[in-house]
């Protein structure tokens, strides 16, 4: 299935556009590549492994964009009941839906850029 762009009158206060949209929500660098971590190498992480495998992303960014994820239902939050508590995070559903998405991106760079 591929995108069907159609342009709509629209109040342009109020942008409609579903890539637009998209990129707004997982468009940034840090985002990009969280979803990436959680697709591509362990479907549930801790926070400190995330932090590892993100370097040089700050604790405050990585908190922060976490918490945009679990917002939008992208990946769930996971606190232990065993001492010490733990917090894990894992992709939800809606977030491996993303993989398609990361694959074209791969998959169009390989092509045009190496």
């Amino acid at each position: 299935m591929t995108y069907q762009w159609t342009k709509q009158s629209m109040d342009y206060r109020q942008y409609t556009c579903p890539i637009h949209k998209t990129t707004l929500l997982v468009g940034d660098r840090w985002t990009l590549f969280l979803i990436r971590e959680f697709i591509y190498e362990n479907e549930e992480q801790g926070f400190n492994q995330l932090l590892r495998a993100l370097k040089p992303i700050s604790s405050r960014t990585l908190s922060k964009k976490l918490k945009q994820l679990v917002d939008h239902d992208i990946i769930k939050k996971k606190i232990t009941k065993e001492k010490p508590l733990q917090v894990k995070y894992h992709i939800t559903k809606k977030g491996r839906a993303l993989k398609k998405a990361l694959d074209s991106m791969g998959v169009w760079y390989k092509k045009y850029h190496t």
